[in-house]
């Protein structure tokens, strides 16, 4: 634990002593517990801890204009201009559209990025959207209880006006929902007739973006890390 940064040597073993800390849902009171740390599931007040120090995890404010990808077949500016700067290899959790920007996790622990990145998971995602045209209450509940598009139903778990220009020609949008699909909030909005102007990601799962500038990098803190090992691990003992 005290390599894995969670605190001093000395802190964790009153952690352990306290009783705060499980290994596979069991509580450990002795500091000498061996345990695996490629398959032993540890936490600390109930958050997860990574114990593989090889793994990373980073955050990316993606602008627009980049293809959410590796290495682009058509030669597009691709995500290489972020990572290619970091000491380990890294891959991107899930796509944002070209044309989307906000944050986007990148990562070389292939369990969690499955977790985060498949439907069948519902992670929650948050995105703040310009849109045309004045949005009413209405069009609110329409997102919520939803409705069928092409690839079938659609709803938003949640949806809220933060603005709308008083000439009515945008109004700004903040939903959330759980959806992978392709290009579904644009789809979700053109259908209720309020096009898509500008589109970014503000939130994945317990991430949030933050100050973070467009084109920037950072890793996670501890904390952050910590929520998002949990969400992972609880979705997976779901499946």
């Amino acid at each position: 634990m005290a390599a894995a940064g969670v605190a001093s040597r000395r802190v964790c073993e009153d952690l352990i002593a306290a009783g705060r800390v499980t290994v596979n849902g069991v509580m450990v009171r002795e500091p000498g517990t061996r345990i695996d740390p490629e398959t032993d599931r540890v936490t600390v007040d109930g958050t997860a801890v990574q114990l593989d120090t090889t793994r990373r995890y980073y955050m990316l404010n993606k602008p627009t204009g980049i293809v959410s990808t590796m290495r682009d077949e058509r030669d597009r500016p691709d995500l290489r201009r972020f990572t290619d700067a970091l000491e380990d290899r890294v891959y991107n959790v899930g796509r944002l559209d070209t044309d989307t920007s906000g944050l986007l996790v990148l990562t070389n622990d292939g369990e969690l990025a499955h977790v985060l990145a498949h439907p069948s998971f519902g992670v929650e995602k948050t995105y703040i959207a310009k849109v045309e045209g004045r949005l009413e209450p209405r069009t609110l509940t329409t997102l919520k209880k939803g409705f069928d598009l092409d690839d079938g139903f659609i709803q938003a778990d949640r949806a809220k006006i933060i603005s709308a220009q008083s000439d009515s020609t945008h109004s700004m949008i903040e939903l959330t929902l759980h959806s992978g699909r392709n290009r579904i909030v644009r789809r979700m909005l053109d259908a209720v007739g309020h096009p898509v102007v500008e589109l970014v990601r503000r939130q994945f799962g317990p991430l949030h973006l933050g100050t973070l500038r467009s084109g920037q990098v950072r890793e996670l803190t501890k904390v952050e890390l910590g929520h998002l090992l949990t969400v992972s691990r609880a979705q997976n003992r779901e499946d």
